[in-house]
């Protein structure tokens, strides 16, 4: 088949979907679900723009039709969710902390001294009971100095995940002020 330009792109051959072999797409498929988890607000619940009709900063945020961020954080998990559950589920058996974790549904639950909690496979966003939300953001990547190849590189949010679980397992050793009193608050 002959080289095309493509617009605003490399030239290239145009080949129908069925035409393309299953790995490549496959991959490049995983490529784009998680360019768009990563893009989507529903990962951020610090974000405040409502949009150009907003109201008020928060708009986006109130009533069950607006309420995008709470159901990102608890839906139903996609390709990508749905492949970290299978992952914990062959991996937590082997970590210190597997006494303390229990696949359920969408959810790695974690039984820490003070409470147990609910992180969405999917989010990363964690449920204490009442389904109260625990807020804890993860350092940014830059200078972490980490230089381990883990076996799930290139899931960010699979490694977040894991960090919370382990941090959740020894809640009564969490020294951050901002976290405990989010822990304790009945």
């Amino acid at each position: 088949m002959p080289a095309e330009a493509v617009p605003g792109g490399m030239p290239g051959p145009t080949l129908r979907l069925d035409q393309i072999p299953p790995r490549i797409f496959s991959e490049v498929m995983r490529d784009v679900d998680l360019m768009v988890g990563v893009a989507s607000i529903g990962n951020d619940p610090t974000w405040n723009d409502g949009g150009a009709n907003a109201q008020h900063p928060n708009q986006w945020r109130r009533g069950a039709a607006h309420d995008y961020w709470t159901r990102h954080s608890a839906a139903e998990l996609e390709v990508a969710g749905q492949n970290r559950r299978q992952f914990l589920s062959e991996l937590i058996p082997s970590l210190k902390i597997a006494s303390a974790c229990t696949l359920e549904d969408k959810y790695l639950t974690v039984r820490g001294k003070f409470r147990t909690y609910r992180i969405h496979l999917g989010s990363g966003n964690i449920l204490m009971e009442n389904d109260a939300y625990l807020c804890i953001v993860p350092k940014s990547q830059q200078g972490d100095g980490l230089d381990a190849h883990l076996p799930f590189e290139g899931d960010r949010m699979l490694s977040i995940i894991l960090s919370k679980a382990v941090m959740l397992a020894a809640d009564d050793k969490i020294k951050d002020t901002s976290i405990l009193a989010q822990i304790r608050r009945k």
